[in-house]
């Protein structure tokens, strides 16, 4: 059991059988990972992480376009290809782990398939369209004795670690208040399955970057107990969600304020957190997403989500942080390499599996109750969640 700031929780774990009955061929082998999807998902968080962890190595891509097979040659040359996941199934034993990073409508049919035919799943976030599928997906994967962990990949940004260890010390005293904003200034629709208004594509800002804003309000405050969100559709042309706000109130009493929006003409802080004793304020965005975008790639011995100190956040109370009031927080550097080390680790018996889909769940149910509150204009009240769907708090790995 662990505790941080004001809540305490219980870690889900799977059965004691093993993560997976799968064994790397030799010892010292790298374990073989099959990518399903080479889109921005696929190529620019998966792949590069999946290559840059010791004790990996991306074996196959699964992707029907030439374009993309291009592309993921350039950077991976010995990797191999696939038309479709079928073809994955019937050489289940020559991979270790499937990760899948195509369009969230086929999260649930593919992962459901991996497991079936034996293999350990990533899935990227949200990992289904509702909470019901999740826990279905969460049981059968603990049947098969086998990992589904979720890419919550924000966990590990650079003011996320920082806030969690601000809240874990008690700089902050008592958090009342923790507001969370991911703003973008985006005012014509790129168009494609994330902003489709078909609700069996599961796209939208709440289910897109709600599902990071919400996942680490439940990591740093436990669950939530009410939801109350104000959801628009505001640019011409668009037809999924593209401004939205969700208040939390949370078992341990926090409220939680979280903002996503592609229509911000003036960004807000990313995080302010306001405490019985001090607040903390940070601006912008952690840097690996725009890195990994731009080719970096992170790699032993080098710097990585490192940011300038003109950027740090501050705490104090009282003033303004951008009047001069408080004190800089040195931000600690952001690391998504940490989630597949642990991934690896967890596989290899030797740690516990990073984000469960129990946890994925809990934060599907405040997006469900969110949803359901944007469109009734009512408060929406989540029954008492039992201790093993908590989101774990331990300070993640550096």
């Amino acid at each position: 059991m662990t505790t941080t700031g004001n809540a305490t929780h219980e870690t889900h774990r799977l059965s004691e059988a093993p993560l997976s009955s799968k064994t790397p061929r030799l010892s010292g082998t790298p374990l073989r990972v099959g990518l399903v999807g080479y889109g921005l998902a696929g190529s620019v968080f998966h792949a590069p992480l999946i290559a840059a962890t010791e004790g990996l190595v991306l074996d196959t891509v699964v992707t029907s376009s030439e374009e993309r097979r291009a592309q993921a040659r350039a950077e991976f040359p010995d990797v191999r290809f696939a038309g479709s996941p079928e073809e994955l199934w019937g050489r289940a034993d020559e991979l270790d782990l499937i990760v899948i990073a195509s369009p969230n409508r086929t999260h649930v049919p593919i992962a459901t398939a991996a497991i079936e035919a034996g293999l350990p799943v990533v899935v990227d976030k949200p990992i289904a369209g509702t909470a019901a599928e999740a826990r279905e997906l969460a049981a059968l994967a603990e049947e098969r004795g086998l990992l589904l962990s979720v890419f919550q990949n924000r966990r590990w940004d650079n003011d996320f670690r920082t806030l969690a260890r601000l809240v874990a010390d008690g700089e902050l005293g008592t958090v009342q208040r923790f507001e969370s904003r991911f703003e973008r200034w985006r005012p014509q629709p790129k168009g494609g399955w994330r902003e489709s208004g078909d609700p069996g594509e599961i796209g939208g800002l709440l289910y897109d970057l709600g599902s990071h804003v919400v996942d680490q309000a439940l990591v740093l405050f436990g669950p939530a107990v009410r939801v109350y969100a104000e959801s628009d559709v505001r640019r011409p042309g668009a037809a999924a969600d593209d401004d939205t706000f969700l208040a939390i109130t949370h078992a341990g009493g926090v409220r939680s304020h979280l903002y996503v929006s592609a229509t911000a003409a003036q960004l807000g802080p990313r995080f302010r957190v306001l405490g019985s004793t001090a607040g903390y304020v940070k601006y912008g965005l952690d840097p690996q997403e725009a890195d990994l975008r731009a080719g970096a790639r992170p790699a032993a011995g080098r710097p990585w989500g490192e940011e300038p100190e003109e950027l740090w956040g501050r705490i104090g109370s009282g003033e303004s942080p951008l009047t001069g009031g408080g004190a800089p927080v040195p931000t600690l550097p952001g690391d998504y390499p940490a989630y597949y080390a642990a991934v690896t680790d967890a596989l290899l018996g030797k740690g516990d599996n990073p984000v469960t889909a129990l946890q994925a769940a809990a934060a599907l149910d405040v997006l469900e109750a969110a949803r359901r509150s944007a469109r009734e204009g009512v408060t929406v009240t989540l029954p008492a969640a039992p201790p093993s769907v908590s989101a774990d708090t331990e300070e993640q790995p550096e």
